[in-house]
């Protein structure tokens, strides 16, 4: 029986399908995300409903063999970290980001930088020889490099890739981007939510029959959302973004989602000429570079994941030129600096009501957590009375509503990221462990604002 054309409207935020059209969706409640699609349906035959057989049995979990997965290694220690120790046979991961932001060099930097891997590079959004050209400004310092394993295919229908995939055989496909692509089997366009969805799963079962692992190339929507139906992050295995200003120099690879190993592990790299390059030890990007004598600057122990890198915290107080006092935060929040500024203003007797206060996290980071709230406080008060605190002292801890300094988690990792960095001091909760000892710091514990204030302006 032939399949009947009808259409539906689907939630391009949460793939949610409704048969007419709503102004909110009434499964995420996201406003005027609902479009049309056209989908088939239709009863099938007896025929084709009895010869669905299921391919396999089930069976008692004690008898599942497991093996150690084989990682392949990418050649890149920093990626190799945030993927959990390589890229796993089988794999389809996702790797977003705004654009401009790297995703398409860091794409096709993993097969120039490992020329024993046989790749299918499948494009739909530049031509082979935009790509070439490409490769070669990113191979410019390796003359003579090896390209004869790495092969280019712009193609953008779904049944075409999945059909050379199966004559070349490669050891990795390459898919930039998955918005482009697009299945014959679907009446709507590229980049619709049927489109998305149905190239996801298809490649998915590409990646789970042959064992090939895939990486696709997604986009992001002006709200910093993955594009597409939420459902293209649930079928992949690894969900990787990143983050940056893309007119900045330096990027944050972040696992978001990962099954095979932890999420706690971001990766750093600096854009230059030749591509996306390692950084080893980002708390030397991130120390602050200036004298001694400036106010309002103070180094905050962050903890991203696992990893733990110093920063540079930047104030400014001035006084208010118009009626109403500003306040403005770059990469912090600025309900977070409101929330703090209030703080000063009823626990420790600051009058910064009356008062513009910028806050500003060095080299485009954007930090959301709580330990750097010791430094933001320590900042303020430095640039308000304008006392220039030491480069090396640093603060790790979180401030409550009634002033006090609450401890953080993972303090050893941060205690012993600050003494690397050669700091004199770290200040930190007076309710952290007792036990806390590292040779080479001094552990100035303070229980409330007033007490910093009093360690640190005395």
């Amino acid at each position: 029986m032939a399949n009947k054309i009808k259409t539906a409207w689907f939630c391009t935020s949460c793939g949610n399908e409704s048969p007419k059209w709503m102004g909110k969706c009434p499964a995420c409640g996201e406003w005027n995300t609902m479009v049309e699609e056209t989908v088939a349906t239709g009863k099938r035959s007896s025929s084709a409903t009895s010869a669905a057989r299921p391919s396999s049995k089930p069976i008692p979990l004690s008898e599942v063999q497991t093996i150690s997965e084989d990682r392949i290694s990418l050649n890149n220690n920093e990626l190799n970290r945030v993927l959990g120790g390589g890229l796993v046979e089988g794999a389809l991961v996702l790797v977003a980001g705004e654009p401009g932001i790297g995703k398409s060099t860091l794409s096709l930097q993993i097969p120039l930088h490992c020329p024993d891997l046989r790749t299918l590079y499948v494009t739909g959004e530049e031509s082979a020889k935009q790509v070439k050209i490409r490769a070669e400004r990113l191979l410019a310092q390796v003359p003579g490099a090896d390209l004869s394993n790495c092969y280019i295919y712009p193609e953008t229908l779904l049944e075409n890739i999945i059909s050379e995939a199966h004559q070349v055989r490669p050891d990795l496909i390459v898919v930039d981007s998955v918005q482009t692509m697009y299945s014959q089997n679907i009446e709507s366009s590229p980049g619709s939510v049927t489109q998305i969805k149905e190239t996801a799963v298809q490649l998915l079962k590409l990646a789970k029959d042959t064992g090939i692992p895939v990486i696709l190339i997604g986009h992001i929507t002006k709200e910093g959302s993955i594009a597409g139906p939420k459902i293209l992050e649930h079928i992949v295995d690894v969900v990787l973004q990143f983050e940056g200003d893309d007119r900045g120099a330096y990027r944050l690879l972040r696992g978001v989602k990962n099954r095979f190993g932890s999420t706690s592990e971001v990766a750093v790299f600096k854009m230059t000429g030749a591509g996306l390059v390692e950084v080893p030890n980002p708390s030397e990007l991130w120390m602050p570079m200036h004298s001694d004598n400036l106010s309002g600057i103070t180094v905050g122990a962050h903890l991203d994941g696992s990893r733990p890198f110093l920063i540079e915290v930047q104030a400014l107080v001035s006084s208010a030129v118009y009626g109403t006092p500003q306040r403005s935060a770059t990469g912090y929040d600025t309900r977070r600096l409101n929330m703090l500024l209030a703080v000063l203003e009823k626990r420790a007797g600051f009058k910064l009501s009356i008062k513009d206060v910028f806050l500003n996290m060095a080299g485009g980071l954007k930090i959301s957590e709580t330990a750097c709230d010791l430094a933001v406080i320590a900042a303020i008060l430095s640039s308000n009375i304008d006392f220039p605190i030491p480069a090396d002292y640093c603060f790790a801890g979180e401030v409550g509503l009634s002033g006090e300094i609450r401890p953080v988690s993972q303090i050893e990792r941060r205690i012993a990221e600050a003494s690397r960095m050669n700091c004199r001091k770290i200040f930190l909760s007076s309710y952290s462990s007792p036990d806390l000892k590292v040779p080479g710091i001094e552990l100035v514990k303070v229980a409330d604002v007033p007490a910093l204030c009093r360690a640190l302006f005395k």
